[in-house]
């Protein structure tokens, strides 16, 4: 229940939810007082914008009337979804108790967050970091292998670091690998990346493993298969020699991958089955183009974009 104590509303019901969050979720103080403000924001609308003192009777109106105000006071979509998870676990625990006959939140949809878009490096950035890497130790031999993979195939990290030597085809120049959602895919691998794993495997890895068998591609100079961050590192570091001052992170070099091949043409279903996305819909997000390609493409399909200027006046 909702009730009115110095004009003020309070839970009833919220000192029982407390102590759920606290033994049953064992959350972090934290996030528990953070819980308990959103729903004391949340109380207090109910009762001076929609006059419900009761949380039996509140309804997922009324909860989407309050989602609406929130959204009217400019608030940021990550600041409403976190009170709109307090809305929903509340109600969740109202009905699971019995408190409530059922639970009005499970009708209110979740806040879309907007979508942004990772940082992408540019064909040239991609080149000029690659071409970099010398190739006059073991180490620098994984390293120039691990970018040309990375690139060449669009792997996440995970599957970069959990690569092993059975997974190479490299004379059929293919690789085989395990991904996301436990499931296999095939990836066709380039002559460059073919080439530069060759190169790794007979004359850098042996050294880098250190007379110990491991089966795994990418090894520390310890001869340990390498980390995510390790390869994180890495790559912030092989920027910032090349000058470069984006954001970069593993997922960089995949999105640039994906971004590229679209830019040159190739299918959108292709690009997918080579990321392992099971839907389409998360491959689109690749098929964005700044300004410079769009009038690029413009210019080289338009009848009129490429029409001489012969003084003819309109």
């Amino acid at each position: 229940m909702i009730k009115k104590k110095n004009d003020e509303p309070e839970f009833y019901e919220l000192s029982d939810f407390r102590f759920y969050l606290e033994t049953d979720k064992a959350l972090s103080l934290n996030t528990i007082k953070a819980y308990m403000t959103d729903l004391e924001q949340y109380a207090r609308f109910l009762k001076k914008y929609q006059n419900v003192y009761y949380v039996t009777d509140i309804s997922s109106e009324h909860i989407e009337k309050y989602m609406l105000s929130l959204k009217r006071s400019n608030l940021s979509k990550t600041s409403m979804a976190r009170k709109l998870t307090a809305i929903k676990e509340f109600h969740k625990f109202l009905a699971d108790e019995k408190i409530a006959n059922n639970n009005p939140a499970k009708l209110v949809d979740n806040v879309k967050k907007d979508k942004k878009l990772p940082t992408v490096l540019s064909q040239e950035e991609v080149d000029r970091m690659i071409n970099s890497i010398p190739q006059d130790s073991p180490l620098n031999l994984r390293n120039r292998a691990l970018m040309e993979i990375m690139y060449g195939c669009g792997l996440r990290v995970s599957e970069v670091v959990n690569l092993e030597v059975g997974d190479l085809h490299l004379n059929s120049k293919y690789i085989e690998l395990i991904g996301k959602g436990n499931k296999q895919r095939v990836i066709p691998i380039g002559d460059m990346a073919s080439e530069a794993l060759k190169k790794y495997i007979h004359e850098g890895r042996n050294e880098l493993a250190k007379g110990v068998f491991s089966e795994y591609v990418f090894l520390s100079y310890q001869g340990k298969p390498m980390s995510r961050q390790a390869v994180f590192k890495y790559l912030k570091q092989l920027a910032k020699n090349n000058g470069i001052e984006k954001e970069i992170s593993p997922h960089t070099i995949r999105h640039s991958f994906a971004t590229h091949l679209l830019e040159n043409g190739v299918d959108l279903r292709y690009v997918q089955e080579m990321l392992g996305h099971e839907d389409i819909s998360t491959t689109q997000i690749y098929t964005h183009m700044d300004t410079s390609r769009l009038k690029e493409l413009v210019n080289s399909v338009h009848p009129l974009a490429n029409k001489e200027d012969k003084n003819e006046k309109i």
